[in-house]
């Protein structure tokens, strides 16, 4: 029993991993995957699963690789983009679904897009929030010194044991402070952040989380065709701390279709802050 819902959890083993999923709704209803981005877990969507569960979509929520119960990799390479999309084909094949409606935020987000990118055959539909499609991402971090301030803590992560060290400190205090202060006031609540201080205190979370930011940096993905030929919407919050509204709608030109909303009062976290609003715009986009 899981915030007075009930959910089944899902464990999928691969060649590398062992992932561990929530999962609701009908069994024959298609599939739509949800993906958290950092510091989160499943838990991420706990306010979507049960809507979009009731809606007739068969919906699994994973703990990507290095979060909460799933495996966390010692070697750093394991994080690279190419094992993180394969983690999600890996799921879909394992729910016997040929092609699949996919939600990312965050990383999340950023694993969608390179998906949609890597397996298009395999998608109907994708709805991304709060993060640049990867070669708009690179290009303002690289060339505009507005969006390199805001993502100093992708450089403060590259050194050894240290961001660990001060995210862990005082009960997780960093870890709480960042999404609090970084959100609209109310978002998290004290039973969210107790969830959270759990799920990071698990053996090598920490440095399995942070490793995907220094993965990134080592073992950059490489992009052949940056056309993005599913179907997109893209949701964004205008007030968000960490990137730049603009790359937004500069992500636009890169798919074939897309469609872009804004929520000028909303930050990095909006569908925590507007659950209802983005559960109805998902369930019409994925219908």
């Amino acid at each position: 029993m899981q915030c007075g819902l009930e959910f089944e959890h899902l464990w999928f083993e691969t060649a590398e991993v062992r992932l561990h999923a929530v999962a609701a709704g009908p069994r024959n209803g298609p599939l739509l995957i949800l993906l958290h981005g950092f510091p989160e877990f499943w838990y991420s969507w706990h306010k979507q699963i049960r809507p979009l569960a009731q809606a007739g979509f068969r919906v699994a929520v994973p703990d990507q690789r290095g979060y909460n119960l799933s495996s966390k990799p010692v070697l750093l390479s394991a994080y690279a983009m190419p094992h993180l999309v394969a983690d999600i084909i890996a799921i879909a094949d394992r729910l016997e679904a040929d092609r699949f409606f996919l939600a990312g935020h965050d990383w999340g987000a950023a694993v969608a897009w390179m998906t949609a990118l890597e397996f298009p055959q395999r998608l109907h539909k994708l709805t991304i929030i709060n993060v640049p499609h990867p070669k708009v991402m690179l290009h303002n971090v690289l060339t505009n010194p507005r969006q390199l301030l805001r993502s100093w803590y992708i450089l403060f992560f590259q050194f050894p044991w240290i961001p660990e060290a001060i995210f862990a400190a005082r009960n997780f205090s960093y870890g709480v402070t960042a999404l609090v202060k970084s959100s609209a006031p109310g978002t998290f609540t004290s039973e969210d952040l107790s969830r959270y201080r759990e799920a990071w205190a698990y053996p090598g979370a920490l440095t399995a989380m942070v490793n995907w930011y220094r993965a990134f940096v080592w073992h950059r993905p490489g992009i052949g065709d940056p056309q993005v030929h599913v179907p997109t919407r893209i949701l964004w919050g205008k007030l968000d701390k960490f990137l730049l509204p603009e790359m937004a709608q500069q992500s636009v030109a890169y798919c074939d279709s897309a469609e872009l909303t804004y929520f000028p009062e909303n930050t990095h976290w909006l569908h925590h802050e507007q659950p209802e609003t983005v559960n109805e715009m998902l369930i019409d986009f994925f219908r």
